[in-house]
């Protein structure tokens, strides 16, 4: 009786497969890193080390907080010197409370788009438009 059984080889290592094909040659010239977008391209450097400020602050106070509702993340804001003014968006998720907060200065850009989520709390810059009602026009999010 002859079956019909693999032959007990292994899948391709996935290294083999980023090998270059027999008779083709790899690129000479060196591989460009694409041109930055979002918050990256659209703050200057000023408002990157206002926004490094901003965020220590503001984790190390939202990592202590154990249960993140907005009124209690609200709270913390407030406690920090953001008026209710500068705090947008601000939302349960979850267990989690995301917000936005408005740092525009001067035609600057800056804002920070929070997440409120104990331990593991985070803010990351973003870029709000720079003139009228407060709009998110940037935004990257790990």
């Amino acid at each position: 009786m002859n079956s019909r059984r693999p032959t007990g080889a292994s899948k391709p290592d996935p290294e083999e497969q980023k090998t270059i094909a027999p008779g083709e040659m790899p690129p000479a010239d060196p591989i460009e890193p694409a041109y930055p977008t979002g918050p990256e391209a659209e703050l200057d450097d000023r408002d990157w080390c206002v926004s490094a400020h901003h965020e220590q602050r503001i984790i190390a106070e939202l990592q202590m907080l154990a249960d993140p509702t907005p009124t209690k993340v609200r709270a913390i804001l407030n406690g920090l010197g953001y008026t209710d003014e500068r705090i947008h968006h601000l939302k349960q998720d979850g267990k989690k409370t995301r917000f936005h907060l408005d740092l525009r200065e001067d035609g600057g850009r800056l804002c920070a788009s929070g997440l409120a989520a104990g331990a593991v709390s985070d803010v990351v810059p973003c870029v709000a438009a720079a003139e009228g009602p407060f709009k998110v026009t940037s935004e990257v999010r790990p």
